[in-house]
């Protein structure tokens, strides 16, 4: 496999895996001891890494959901706690989830290992939230921490790859959200108002960016020997089957 079709073929199940632990009750759970929303804890959680910065910034860097939806969770959250306080509880979140559901899967070790290269060979150039995030120290080394610490920085690699390209075809954040599967429905969950633009001339443009971002994501990739592009995407698969069916 070339590196881009790894970066292709990972992509679903990274995209998947990247965000599971935010969907945990544990995680809702420190929320709620932070004294903040799960809406405030799913921003600031996701871009407390930069630091103490203004919403706005904020909106650009996660670039997919409205600004007025962010400047809600970011500054609702900075009247309790400060950023970077709570981007490390959620990465602390993130340690135990992994801990928890991935230790016990066989291919977690070797996962975990192809994962921490490819994220180190990862460039960050455009990818602010990527950046943070692989600067930030993890608070766990065990196999299942490390993959799914690693899980959640190529989601993020590859989510600000989607962004640089979306807005490399000339759409708005906006159209790439309503060019997607979910739609409007997804445009109403990232927090847009109607009325929405037609989505007819932009699945097109869609589909070129999804193309430039597995592009722009296989740099990434190539760090992989031969034969262990494919063996990552094996072990992606797997852990992905192993979490749904709830086989440890």
């Amino acid at each position: 496999m070339t590196p881009e079709q790894v970066a292709a073929a990972s992509k679903p199940a990274v995209l998947e895996l990247g965000e599971a632990f935010s969907r945990c009750p544990g995680t809702l759970r420190r929320a709620r001891l932070l004294g903040i929303s799960g809406w405030a804890f799913y921003i600031t959680g996701r871009a407390g890494a930069l630091g103490d910065v203004r919403a706005e910034t904020v909106a650009a860097a996660i670039g997919f959901i409205a600004p007025e939806a962010v400047a809600d969770g970011w500054d609702a959250s900075a009247r309790v706690v400060r950023p970077l306080e709570v981007a490390a509880a959620n990465l602390a979140e993130c340690c135990r989830w992994g801990a928890q559901h991935l230790d016990d899967l066989p291919g977690t070790p070797r996962l975990a290992v192809l994962l921490d290269r490819v994220v180190a060979a990862a460039d960050a150039t455009g990818m602010p939230l990527f950046a943070a995030w692989r600067a930030m120290p993890v608070p766990q080394h065990a196999a299942g921490a490390r993959a799914a610490v690693a899980l959640l920085l190529l989601r993020e690699h590859f989510t600000g790859a989607y962004l640089l390209a979306v807005r490399a075809g000339g759409m708005t954040p906006l159209e790439a959200v309503l060019a997607g599967p979910e739609g409007e429905a997804g445009a109403t969950a990232c927090g847009w108002s109607p009325p929405y633009p037609p989505v007819g001339p932009l699945v097109r443009r869609r589909l070129w960016a999804e193309a430039v971002t597995d592009r722009l994501a296989s740099t990434a990739f190539r760090v992989l020997r031969p034969g262990e592009g494919a063996e990552l995407v094996a072990l992606l698969g797997a852990t992905r089957a192993g979490l749904r069916t709830g086989v440890r």
